[in-house]
């Protein structure tokens, strides 16, 4: 809340240097903050009396929304891709997406294995397992195991996550 949205009939006044004040009037503290050209603003509401500061607050929010996109630039989004294997899959196949995995977590993405049991496919999930253990062990040095291959309705899922460096 900012000068007259404030309802306090007291505040804790700090001035415009960080300096506390003291515990003046609403009105009192309202015609300082006039007088030295700048707004009163509350920025502890739940103090018992509230705590208002004398500051420039569209500098302020300018100073805080840049801090914020700055936070936002350098924050990196970790996203889960999702590579899908078969229980019979081929060689070629298997190469060409565990390429792509390798791909994921060179990127820093979390990967997301599937192997996917197609009608009594589901009878042989051991198959799957042994599918799911030899991506392990090629992506090995870029991964570790955030969750282990387990059986979960018609598809067996693991999930790798890139190693920190």
């Amino acid at each position: 809340m900012v000068n007259e949205e404030i309802r306090a009939k007291e505040v804790r006044l700090v001035g415009p240097e960080g300096e506390q004040i003291g515990i003046k009037p609403f009105r009192e503290a309202l015609q300082m903050a006039y007088d030295a050209n700048l707004d009163l603003v509350n920025v502890a509401p739940q103090a018992k009396p509230p705590v208002c500061r004398i500051m420039d607050y569209g500098k302020f929010r300018y100073e805080q929304q840049k801090k914020e996109k700055e936070a936002r630039k350098n924050q990196k989004t970790v996203d889960i891709k999702e590579v899908w294997f078969r229980a019979n899959i081929d060689e070629h196949d298997f190469q060409t997406k565990l390429r792509n995995v390798l791909k994921f977590l060179r990127e820093g993405d979390k990967v997301k294995c599937s192997v996917r049991f197609r009608g009594r496919e589901i009878a042989h999930a051991d198959i799957g397992k042994k599918v799911l253990d030899r991506v392990l062990v090629e992506a090995n040095e870029l991964c570790i195991v955030e969750r282990v291959p387990k059986l979960e309705g018609r598809s067996m899922i693991m999930i790798l996550a890139p190693k920190s460096t």
